[in-house]
């Protein structure tokens, strides 16, 4: 027996929910942003994720599936042509769902629905960082307190150890 994701019913009968999330998705695409309840917003989120993944495809099958589950043609226009390049790299998660306060009248929970727009840049390979908790050795703690000391007492330790700060701030740099 397979088991199907639950979807909320949002109190409404299918096809009404149905139009309600096109039109909500069309509203997202048309406006880059969409003010509505937490429920509505997350629902609404995985309809519009779909959408992209079918325009990243960008062939006529993947249009007109578009076109039959949004219903208005300006809407999948634009997001074959603007939205999905933009996404081009991502592997989904293309919308944000962002909490706000709850609404004045009922107090329910109310969420901005936007979509992710800044590219996908690949990390670097960053250098392994030593632990936090590492403890020093007694030869390290003896030579600082030695320079410490030097320093206190007006010795040549303070000009190698303002020579080591710039050596170490520029290779930050690069």
């Amino acid at each position: 027996m397979r088991h199907r994701k639950r979807t909320a019913k949002l109190g409404r009968k299918g096809e009404h929910r149905n139009a309600m999330l096109a039109n909500l998705v069309c509203s997202l695409i048309l406006h880059r942003r969409v003010t509505t309840t937490l429920a509505k917003a997350k629902a609404a989120r995985s309809m519009a994720e779909k959408m992209v993944t079918l325009a990243k495809k960008g062939d006529i099958h993947r249009r007109r599936l578009a076109v039959a589950r949004l219903h208005q043609e300006d809407a999948v226009r634009i997001l074959f042509k603007e939205i999905a390049p933009l996404h081009k790299d991502r592997n989904g998660g293309y919308t944000r769902i962002v909490k706000l306060h709850p609404r004045q009248g009922d107090a329910a929970p109310m969420a901005i629905l936007e979509w992710v727009e800044e590219p996908v840049t690949p990390k670097a390979p960053s250098e392994p960082k030593a632990r936090a908790g590492k403890k020093k050795s007694r030869t390290e703690t003896a030579s600082k307190a030695k320079e410490e000391s030097s320093a206190d007492a007006g010795g040549a330790a303070e000009p190698a150890a303002e020579a080591e700060a710039e050596k170490e701030d520029a290779e930050k740099k690069d």
